[in-house]
């Protein structure tokens, strides 16, 4: 029992806890102490993917299906689809729900799309790689249509470029309204050197400027982030089935990816919210690798859901929002 000298100098006695308080309930009590959730079997209750690329005139997205698997596959409520080589009526081969077509344009060429879809809805997705003589132009006509516009950042976003790409921003939505939506890509993950190690990472100049320009970046409040495979030229990981339950059979390399996420996911929920994050599985037009969809769904899920298990934002990221905004 110990005691401490009172204002007054007399000494008093602080009383000491029960055993009670230090050890765990009956286990008749545990219904009244639930075990919390743990972040590896939340799932969203449909999954909207906000990036899928048909490449190589595969109309029935076939190979993305069969690479989806079955866990993705079994909650795939729709698609956000960008074409190559080929074009709208073709996607009446595949059987997956399309939420919306993205349709290319440039930001340097002034010449504009010469058709537009007619069966589904759709959005427009361009490339930035630097700010040239018609980018203002050609990004304030596409806002003008009123559809959500991706763009997918090609740049090494220096100071500078930064500066640039901001200024892009301001110009092109000045006397829109309402603006649409507007996606960026390659920013959530980053493109990023995985030989340093994270523990360097988090005091780097290139981390500090990352947290940096989405805290400025969050302030144009049509602005979303889209939540892809990152381009660091390494294949995704595959993930270990539903069914194992020890995280010791976890990979080492599914460990590491999982921890770096982390690191750009945080700065990016306070920023924006989970409201304003969309995920996707196929990544940025400028990874060299391929990244198969079920493997980045599980990696790209669990991240998440160990920073915030609230179902209602795993919802919104996997799917509301990208239905609110593309539908």
């Amino acid at each position: 029992m110990h005691s401490q000298q009172s204002p007054g100098g007399k000494r008093k006695k602080i009383p000491t806890l029960p055993l009670e308080a230090f050890t765990p309930p009956a286990s008749s009590a545990s219904d009244l102490f639930p075990l919390p959730v743990s972040p590896s079997t939340i799932h969203p209750a449909t999954v909207i993917d906000a990036s899928v690329v048909a490449s190589n005139g595969d109309a029935s997205l076939s190979l993305w299906q069969k690479q989806a698997g079955p866990i993705l596959g079994s909650r795939l409520g729709g698609i956000i689809v960008s074409l190559s080589n080929t074009d709208e009526q073709s996607l009446a081969a595949t059987n997956i729900p399309i939420v919306s077509v993205m349709v290319p344009f440039s930001l340097d060429s002034p010449d504009r799309p010469s058709s537009l879809p007619t069966k589904y809805p759709f959005s427009f997705t361009t490339v930035f790689t630097r700010t040239g003589p018609n980018s203002v132009e050609n990004l304030k006509w596409a806002l003008q249509q009123g559809r959500p516009v991706d763009i997918d950042i090609h740049a090494d976003l220096t100071d500078d470029m930064f500066e640039s790409f901001e200024d892009l921003l301001t110009k092109a939505t000045a006397d829109v309204s309402p603006v649409p939506p507007i996606i960026l890509s390659n920013l959530l993950p980053p493109p990023n050197d995985l030989e340093l190690p994270i523990v360097k990472l988090m005091s780097h100049p290139v981390y500090r400027k990352f947290q940096s320009h989405i805290a400025a970046l969050s302030f144009y409040p049509q602005v979303l982030i889209k939540y892809l495979p990152p381009s660091w030229d390494v294949a995704t990981p595959p993930t270990p089935s539903i069914l194992i339950a020890s995280p010791l059979d976890d990979k080492k390399q599914t460990k590491e990816w999982k921890r770096r996420i982390k690191m750009y996911l945080g700065p990016v929920m306070e920023a924006f919210g989970y409201q304003r994050i969309i995920f996707g599985s196929s990544p940025s037009a400028s990874c060299k690798v391929p990244s198969t969809p079920g493997d980045w769904y599980e990696i790209a899920r669990e991240s998440f859901t160990e920073l915030a298990v609230e179902q209602e934002a795993v919802d919104d990221v996997f799917g509301n929002t990208a239905k609110k905004v593309y539908a």
